[in-house]
């Protein structure tokens, strides 16, 4: 099921796994990924307008939504997710694409890039830093806006027997906590369809371990991987009132990840996707057609 205007949901089985996904248009593949603590349906505002000059998919990660969620240390590691999203657009007919990502869907991104470079057009990655220098070089004001990070990275079962108590409360104070965001950003069917899905304590368990992940299996790749670059067409997309932007140069923290690339920041916090939809698209669109 999907709240995208026009869009036909979709699963499919894919590096051992089930990925679930709607999809719409003609012409180039775009695929987008969301992030914490959203599903596909963020892009409610944003894919039918790219589907009038693109195709587009548009995924759950694995561990949110209605996406399967697998067992197993290491299972959310950002390149297991990235081959999911490359299987299932090899599966849906598109070898190469390109793609943008948010969050936690922008790390699954980088992650693909490095990894099948021969796949990836073009990147847009939102309102990140890159993983390892977050992790590496963090500082206290850094920690204190995502705490998250570290709380979701606790062992099992402490964060998920903590938000499973309330999860509306946990996880609506992440979508407002992170910037200048309110309730009223976001569309009320999309936030039912969040709420529907994060209220799963599969799907808790799933996004908690998608950050353990990220302190272990992530920084290890993210370590071995220094030195290598992302070539093809990238832009760096943040939100221009949001935490990143206030303790980092968010395109500065790209210049030794990305070797072509240019940088924007958008009205709004973190989940700029949904407070300026329109200057999103505007963006978006300028970029991919650029592409060609």
């Amino acid at each position: 099921m999907t709240i995208i205007p026009g869009f036909e949901a979709g699963t499919a089985e894919v590096n051992g796994v089930t990925i679930a996904y709607a999809q719409c248009g003609a012409g180039p593949p775009v695929m987008l990924l969301h992030g914490f603590p959203q599903t596909h349906a963020m892009w409610h505002a944003v894919a039918p307008e790219l589907a009038r000059d693109f195709t587009v998919v548009a995924a759950d990660l694995r561990g949110y939504g209605a996406s399967g969620k697998p067992d197993g240390e290491g299972a959310y590691s950002f390149r297991n997710m990235a081959e999911d999203q490359r299987a299932l657009m090899a599966h849906l007919g598109f070898d190469e694409f390109h793609l943008v990502g948010h969050d936690r869907g922008a790390r699954t991104a980088h992650r693909l890039a490095l990894d099948a470079p021969e796949a990836v057009l073009s990147l847009v990655v939102m309102d990140i830093v890159p993983t390892h220098l977050l992790l590496d070089q963090l500082n206290r004001h850094v920690a204190r806006a995502y705490y998250h990070w570290f709380f979701l990275a606790q062992p099992e079962p402490f964060p998920e027997t903590m938000i499973a108590h309330d999860p509306d409360t946990y996880y609506e104070s992440c979508l407002l906590g992170w910037g200048s965001a309110q309730i009223e950003d976001f569309d009320p069917a999309a936030l039912a369809a969040y709420r529907a899905a994060w209220r799963r304590p599969e799907t808790i368990r799933g996004m908690c371990a998608d950050y353990r992940d990220a302190l272990s299996a992530d920084f290890a790749d993210d370590s071995a991987d220094l030195d290598k670059r992302v070539t093809c067409p990238a832009l760096v997309l943040y939100g221009a009132d949001g935490a990143m932007a206030r303790a980092y140069d968010v395109p500065a923290t790209w210049a030794d990840r990305l070797t072509n690339y240019d940088g924007a920041g958008v009205p709004g916090s973190h989940f700029f996707i949904d407070q300026s939809p329109v200057e999103t698209t505007r963006v978006l669109q300028q970029f991919l057609k650029k592409q060609g």
